[in-house]
C-alpha cells in the first residue's frame, strides 16, 4: 500500500512549482524560517533536474520533461533534492514515487527525444597521439564480438580526465574515452578493457527492472569478465583512480 504523501495539492490552486518546493522544506526542515524558493522548469537536455542555495535564497530547476507529471511525482522530486541540499536522507517512498515514475518506459522514450532534439556531443577525433580508437574498436569486435557490433561515432574526450574514463551514449551512438588513455605510460590492454567495456552497452542496452534502471546486468558482467586480461586491466584503474578520489571535494549543491 502506497504511503500517505505529505502535500497536499488542492492547498496550492495555481500549481506552482515554488509552492512545491516550499512545502517540500517545511516537511524536510521541520522547523521555521522556511528559506525562499525560486524555482521553475527548464529546458535542459534529459530529466536532471538541480537545487542550490545562494544568498540564503534556494533556487530549483526541474526538467521540463516532468512538466506534466503527476503532483505526487514532483513533490517527491522536490523532497529528495531538499534532502540532499541539506544532507538529510530523503523518505524511501519519494525515491520510490519519484523512480517509478522516471523509469517508465513513456518517460525514458521522451527523455531519449529530447535529448537528441536539444543534447550534442562534444567529440574530437578517434585518431590519438598514440592510440586508434577506430583500430582498437574493430579488434575488439573481432575477437569479442563475432564483428557483429556497428561501430558508433569513436571519440578522444577533450579533456583529460581521471573520474570517468569512458561513456556510451545510445542516443548519440557515441562512445568518447578519455584522452589521459592516450598515453605512453597507460598499457594498450588498459584502454582496450575501458573500450571493450563501454561496447558491451552496446550489446547489453540498459533495461528497466522492478522499477531500477539497469545498465550493468549480470549478463554485462560476465561478458565483462571474458577480457583476456581483465584483472590486470582493473588493477590499473584502481591505481589511476587513487589520486582523482583524494581531490573530490563536497559541494553545497546536487542534481537529480
Amino acid at each position: 500500500m502506497r504511503e500517505q504523501l505529505e502535500f497536499d495539492w488542492s492547498a496550492y490552486p495555481d500549481q506552482s512549482l515554488e509552492a512545491v518546493f516550499t512545502e517540500a522544506l517545511r516537511a524536510i526542515l521541520k522547523k521555521p524560517p522556511t528559506p525562499p524558493v525560486e524555482a521553475r522548469f527548464y529546458p535542459y537536455a534529459g530529466l536532471s533536474s538541480t537545487i542550490r542555495l545562494r544568498q540564503g535564497r534556494v533556487h530549483a530547476r526541474v526538467s521540463d520533461i516532468l512538466r506534466h507529471a503527476p503532483p505526487e511525482v514532483l513533490y517527491a522530486l522536490a523532497s529528495i533534492l531538499v534532502a540532499k541540499l541539506y544532507r538529510l536522507k530523503a523518505p524511501k517512498h519519494h525515491e520510490r514515487v519519484y523512480r517509478e515514475h522516471t523509469t517508465s518506459q513513456s518517460v525514458l522514450d521522451a527523455s531519449d527525444a529530447t535529448r537528441q532534439r536539444r543534447g550534442y556531443k562534444l567529440t574530437t577525433s578517434p585518431r590519438g597521439a598514440i592510440y586508434n580508437l577506430v583500430t582498437s574498436f574493430d579488434q575488439l569486435n573481432d575477437s569479442y564480438f563475432s564483428g557483429q557490433l556497428d561501430r558508433p561515432q569513436l571519440s578522444w574526450s577533450a579533456r583529460k580526465t581521471r573520474r570517468v574514463l569512458g561513456h556510451h551514449d545510445n542516443v548519440h551512438k557515441t562512445i568518447v574515452i578519455s584522452s589521459t588513455l592516450d598515453s605512453t605510460r597507460i598499457p594498450r590492454f588498459v584502454l582496450e578493457y575501458v573500450l571493450y567495456h563501454e561496447m558491451l552497452h552496446i550489446k547489453h542496452p540498459r533495461r528497466v527492472v522492478s522499477g531500477r534502471t539497469v545498465y550493468h546486468s549480470p549478463a554485462f558482467r560476465e561478458d565483462e569478465r571474458r577480457f583476456e586480461r581483465f584483472d590486470e586491466a582493473l588493477q590499473w584503474l584502481e591505481k589511476m583512480a587513487a589520486p582523482a578520489r583524494r581531490r573530490v571535494r563536497r559541494r553545497r549543491g546536487f542534481q537529480c
